[in-house]
């Protein structure tokens, strides 16, 4: 075979190979192009959306919600709470493997959460918003999820205030709860008691798995959408995300 038949026999097997890179979370989405509009050459960024990753192995795959404006982009979304149309009030499997719309409200899966988290050094940041279109975060440099085995335990750590206050810090280091699966220090139930799904200790200073209501309501003690540090133990949340990053 000539050296010429040789190289077009092989160009689109060296282009099947590029094209199937995968993503395994949202910091690998290119961060822009070069486009060319009349004369001049720009910079296109990547836009925020709905991309697939491949966290565990190039055959298996999940929509997740990529950030690619936030402080230069790159966050995968992991929860988001934002108009209540899905129910958080869920058993154990459905927080292992994930519910929801990547384009609405959702949860990623603990099962993706904690591979994303084991692969390298991640960030966690913390983004909310309230009913009078006040608008607070919460960074820390420092997160990760444990595997099945340990709980799926949560590690947080390095606080950075964006004025959120910090509302994870009782809950660092706890076993992730459910209605069905009790791994709080709680004598109750934290999940049953407050009607979520999270890293309960006994039980909570934060609640984003709560039931979706609209601002302050102190009809039911502590069961909204809530981050204490910043609105208190009745006040529920017009949106809230959870998004991580491999560290910078």
């Amino acid at each position: 075979m000539t050296p010429v038949v040789l190289l077009l026999f092989l160009t689109p097997l060296l282009r099947c190979c590029t094209a199937e890179a995968k993503l395994v979370d949202c910091s690998g989405v290119p961060k822009g192009k070069r486009v060319y509009s009349g004369s001049v050459n720009s910079w296109q960024s990547a836009t925020s959306g709905v991309y697939t990753i491949y966290p565990f192995t190039e055959r298996f795959s999940i929509k997740a919600y990529c950030d690619m404006e936030t402080d230069g982009g790159g966050w995968t979304v992991i929860q988001r709470r934002m108009d209540g149309t899905v129910n958080f009030y869920r058993c154990w499997d459905q927080y292992v493997a994930g519910f929801g719309d990547a384009d609405g409200e959702y949860w990623l899966g603990l099962d993706f959460i904690h591979k994303i988290t084991a692969r390298r050094p991640q960030e966690l940041l913390v983004e909310m918003e309230d009913f009078e279109g006040n608008k607070a975060s919460a960074r820390y440099s420092s997160f990760s999820v444990g595997g099945e085995c340990d709980g799926y335990k949560l590690t947080v750590s390095g606080f950075t205030d964006g004025g959120a206050g910090d509302s994870l810090k009782i809950q660092n280091n706890m076993k992730f709860s459910t209605f069905d699966k009790d791994q709080d220090i709680s004598d109750a139930n934290c999940a049953k008691q407050y009607l979520g799904g999270f890293w309960y200790e006994r039980c909570h200073d934060t609640n984003p798995n709560g039931v979706y209501r609209w601002g302050s309501d102190n009809t039911i003690h502590a069961i909204g959408v809530e981050w204490i540090a910043w609105k208190g133990r009745d006040y529920s949340l017009k949106s809230i995300s959870f998004k991580t990053r491999p560290v910078q």
